[in-house]
């Protein structure tokens, strides 16, 4: 027996669309109503309904429908075309009777109520009734498109089903064994618009709408063709809800917790093997899976929920609930016993992910969503995070769960298994400090971060154990950031151990982008000169030599973010001393020979870590700044900023550096004779990531190091290191031969660390030359001027007043320019070069 059979009410219809008002005219004909078969009579674009209202009054006596046979339920297709409640009247008025009669004579009468058996199928937000459905079912949105407009929408994901033309409801057969002779409909009183479009017969034994939640359902495709294929699967189900599909991780279980990257993410499962996905249905649904939209397998849902796995040809499927409970989750300091923010991650052994309450097991659905997924959440590789005060709550699977917590560079990451017992609502974990940096004085910043809110940044920075945040406000085209988070101040935690300054990155696509942080007031125009940094046919209003002038002028400290890209300006910047620090934010080989080159010329440039987070596939700090601030001071932003300026930092992603020259610090200026001599190197690397190199560079030459081919938390060396004249030496460590296994953050950046200069002085000031080095700053210097002259947008002289308020515009922009080559030829002739 089919389980669900449409009656054919066509003998008993006696009204259209248009005669009873309906806003919009349905299909006649067979019908999938939320997966059900509905019968509707007519033809094409003219259905005819059952009126029960004025229509049928004028008529007289109810409409009968035969049945002539048993049913579990009967499932109604009806509409209510006009509203008591839209004029304030009662809530459960009855607009229509059903009376169900058996073949015995016994009879069952039901009232159909206004807000519990049906609702006007427009009614407003709020309104649906209590105990029908809506014809149309619950869903999601397209997966990988939408328009600009739904951008914020689309977030969602999800879509709400809304009556398009009817409610559906099903009455339960008390005598589901009884033949039902006839259905007899009659109107309520008064009577008003209603029709009957459409009933079924169920058969099933279940409900017809289902009212379970969702569980989690393992997919596995055995052959390599579908398994490694680049992520595509959908799952449709018929009665009932799926969730988008993800990929599962490849190690979820005992690889995962052997991996060394322990807190720090994983490798993204690039496949559709295995996948999970959740599901709501009926017993009687059928699931698909489609991979690239090829029907790759099915199951019947009841038949899967009864054994929990079945198998097709090319699919597996494995129903992985174990139950659940609502947990309240505590991280604590192992050593103070108080709660530490942190992120946080749960799942299954299978990988399936279990986020707090409030946050995301898949940002934005694992999609690139540059700017509007920040805050809360953050990705690396197939994990999202969430970022907690040290609390959270939320469904946890009973069973073995494993957590995954971590807090920054100065602590053990913690991931390890669980076990959430039946009935447990507390779940306590202790995360221990690995190195406390604040006892030495050095405290951790983030020179560079975008889009989070000022309250989120505080929360975030004090879960990633970073002490200062520099929050920029900047633009993009059209696109302004962070306006409103400016306040020309510092936001500091009820602790005082976090800070955020919202201040900002000046960008230029030619000259180069600009960090001025800790300004009072804004710096205008924030970008200039056209996409993608400024408008659309903007004009190039002024430099970033002129963006760092008015950013000292407020006491404020200039960086330049992602050193030396792009490649314009900065040449000019270094040479006539307006920049404070420089930021390197991937570990390469041409950043970090940029970098030497001007340490090389004898440019005193402290080296300073950034994120340029503009995503949540990268956490605050993950490279970031350690500035050495004296014991005498507090930590505050003018002192960390200070202690920036002063040159005893160290930018890490990762490893932790002490690192002294004959006993001094970072930053220091050794004084030796005219002839040099040997000096004695320190350098000691602690990470809770593996690694694998320390070195110690002078000149950019590795002149000392120590490697442990295996990996290791811990490595140091003591060297004799011969300086044979005016030299700076550093102190870096990463992966094998200083390469780097990667962090799994968006920009794959490299597990690093590398310190600023100390700088050895031999028989005077410290002066170091670099002839091929002026020539290739000149070189950059002309071709700027170049652009300034001949490609620069500008509008005609004379019919503009720019904001600086200088009559020549050409020569506002070209004197930094200028300055920087008379600073260069003065070095040069300083140092015997002609030019």
């Amino acid at each position: 027996m089919q389980e669900y059979v449409p009656l054919d009410l066509s003998a008993v219809c006696n009204v259209g669309a248009a005669e009873v008002g309906m806003p919009r005219t349905p299909c006649a004909g067979a019908q999938s109503l939320r997966g059900l078969p509905f019968l509707v009579a007519g033809e094409g674009s003219t259905p005819r309904f059952v009126g029960l209202g004025p229509v049928q009054a004028a008529a007289g006596g109810p409409a009968a429908v035969p049945v002539g046979g048993a049913a579990r339920w009967v499932l109604f297709a009806h509409a209510l075309l006009e509203s008591q409640l839209a004029r304030n009247g009662p809530v459960g008025q009855v607009v229509a009777r059903y009376l169900f009669v058996y073949a015995d004579g016994q009879s069952v009468p039901v009232d159909v109520r206004e807000r519990f058996e049906v609702a006007v199928t427009q009614t407003g937000w709020g309104q649906w009734p209590f105990l029908s459905v809506p014809d149309d079912q619950d869903g999601l949105q397209p997966r990988w498109q939408g328009a600009w407009g739904s951008a914020g929408g689309r977030q969602t994901e999800v879509t709400q089903g809304w009556a398009r033309d009817y409610y559906l409801w099903a009455w339960r057969n008390p005598r589901p064994e009884a033949p039902i002779a006839r259905i007899e409909m009659g109107p309520g009183t008064p009577p008003v618009r209603f029709i009957v479009a459409a009933i079924t017969l169920g058969h099933a034994d279940e409900d017809p709408f289902g009212h379970s939640a969702a569980v989690p359902v393992v997919l596995t495709l055995p052959r390599p063709a579908d398994a490694e294929e680049p992520f595509s699967l959908e799952v449709d189900v018929d009665r009932g809800v799926a969730t988008y599909p993800y990929a599962l991780p490849a190690e979820p279980d005992a690889g995962f917790l052997a991996d060394p990257a322990r807190g720090w993410g994983e490798p993204q499962n690039p496949g559709n093997s295995p996948a999970y996905v959740e599901i709501a249905a009926t017993p009687s649904a059928t699931v698909t899976v489609r991979r690239g939209g090829e029907e790759v397998g099915q199951v019947r849902w009841g038949d899967l929920t009864a054994a929990g796995r079945a198998e097709t040809e090319r699919v597996r499927f494995e129903v992985v609930d174990t139950g659940r409970n609502w947990v309240h989750t505590t991280v604590l300091d192992d050593a103070t016993g108080r709660p530490v923010p942190c992120r946080v991650h749960f799942r299954s052994p299978r990988g399936v992910p279990y986020a707090p309450h409030g946050h995301h097991a898949h940002v934005n659905s694992n999609l690139g969503t540059w700017h509007v997924d920040v805050g809360g959440d953050v990705r690396l590789g197939q994990i999202t995070y969430a970022y907690i005060d040290g609390r959270c709550q939320g469904w946890l699977p009973r069973g073995e769960v494993i957590v995954d917590v971590a807090r920054g560079y100065e602590y053990e990451p913690l991931r390890e298994r669980v076990t959430i017992q039946p009935g447990q609502r507390e779940l306590t974990l202790r995360l221990k400090r690995a190195a406390d940096m604040a006892t030495l004085r050095y405290y951790s910043g983030d020179t560079h971060v975008h889009f989070l809110s000022a309250q989120g940044a505080l929360l975030e920075a004090a879960a990633e154990g970073v002490n200062c945040v520099n929050l920029m406000q900047s633009q993009w085209g059209h696109l302004f950031t962070n306006t409103e988070e400016f306040t020309g101040g510092p936001a500091v935690s009820a602790d005082g151990a976090t800070i955020v300054w919202v201040s900002q990155e000046n960008r230029q696509h030619m000259l180069g982008h600009l960090s001025l942080l800790g300004l009072k007031q804004p710096v205008m125009p924030w970008c200039s000169d056209g996409p993608s940094e400024a408008e659309l046919g903007g004009n190039l209003e002024t430099t970033l030599s002129h963006w760092a002038d008015a950013c000292r002028a407020q006491g404020g400290t200039v960086v330049i973010p992602h050193v030396p890209n792009p490649n314009g300006e900065p040449a000019a910047l270094i040479a006539t001393g307006r920049v404070d620090a420089v930021e390197m934010l991937v570990h390469d080989p041409y950043f970090h020979g940029e970098y030497y080159r001007y340490l090389n010329a004898g440019y005193r440039l402290p080296l300073v870590g950034g994120t340029d987070k503009m995503d949540s596939a990268v956490p605050v700090g993950i490279y970031r700044t350690y500035a050495h601030i004296p014991p005498d001071r507090p930590l505050t932003y003018e002192s960390w900023m200070a202690a920036v300026r002063g040159g005893n930092t160290f930018h890490s992603g990762g490893p932790l550096l002490r690192f002294t020259v004959d006993g001094q610090p970072i930053g220091s200026t050794l004084r030796m004779g005219a002839g040099g001599g040997t000096v004695e190197v320190e350098a000691v690397a602690t990470s809770v990531l593996p690694i694998h190199a320390l070195q110690v560079v002078q000149g950019g030459r590795v002149v000392a190091q120590v490697e442990e081919a295996a990996g290791a938390r811990d490595l140091r060396l003591r060297e004799r290191v011969r300086v044979e004249g005016d030299a700076w030496l550093c102190a870096r460590c990463a992966g094998p031969g200083y390469t780097s296994w990667p962090h799994f953050d968006g920009w794959r950046r490299g597990l690093m660390a590398h310190t600023s200069p100390v700088y050895v002085a031999c028989g005077g000031d410290y002066d170091p030359f670099d002839h091929g080095t002026m020539q290739y700053m000149l070189t950059l210097i002309d071709g700027s001027l170049q652009y300034l002259r001949q490609r620069a947008p500008q509008w005609k002289p004379g019919d503009v007043t720019h904001h600086h308020g200088e009559a020549d515009h050409q020569a506002y922009l070209e004197r930094p320019f200028h300055e920087a080559i008379a600073a260069i030829h003065r070095r040069m002739h300083a140092h015997g070069v002609p030019h």
